[in-house]
């Protein structure tokens, strides 16, 4: 069994409030991230923009294809 597909036999069982949780985790690990290594803050903001962009792009094309 490969990793992927443990992972979403166990997604499978998961209700809104996990993922949601999950998502208040992935955000709440990157802000102690960015508090911990203050050189990632001091980019401008359209790095962030870029960085948002390129990194929605492949799941917004598999949720609306």
């Amino acid at each position: 069994m490969s990793f992927n597909t443990w992972a979403n036999s166990k997604l499978k069982n998961s209700t809104w409030v996990d993922v949601s949780l999950i998502k208040i985790s992935a955000a709440s690990f990157a802000l102690m991230v960015a508090k911990l290594w203050e050189p990632l803050l001091s980019l401008d903001w359209y790095w962030y923009a870029i960085i948002f962009v390129l990194a929605a792009i492949k799941p917004a094309y598999d949720a609306f294809k």
